[in-house]
């Protein structure tokens, strides 16, 4: 999987500023890594591939973020 084209703000306008698509870029290649990497390992050990694929999706859902309020861009 490459990394997304473009990063879309909460507005719908993609971000623009070349240090944050490149720190954007470089954690999105870093969590490929890691996930693919975790759930090669799990299947490899005899975890059945739908659990791990559930898992990581709940991990996912589960995240909270760092910011309150309608507006994802601003702390609270």
């Amino acid at each position: 999987m490459e990394s997304p084209i473009l990063w879309p703000q909460d507005d719908g306008e993609p971000l623009a500023c070349q240090e944050k698509l490149r720190v954007l870029n470089e954690n999105w290649q870093e969590v490929q890594d890691i996930v693919r990497d975790a759930f090669e390992d799990a299947i490899v050990m005899g975890v059945s591939e739908q659990v791990m694929r559930d898992r990581l999706a709940q991990f996912v859902a589960s995240l909270q973020s760092p910011y309150q309020g309608a507006h994802q861009g601003k702390k609270a």
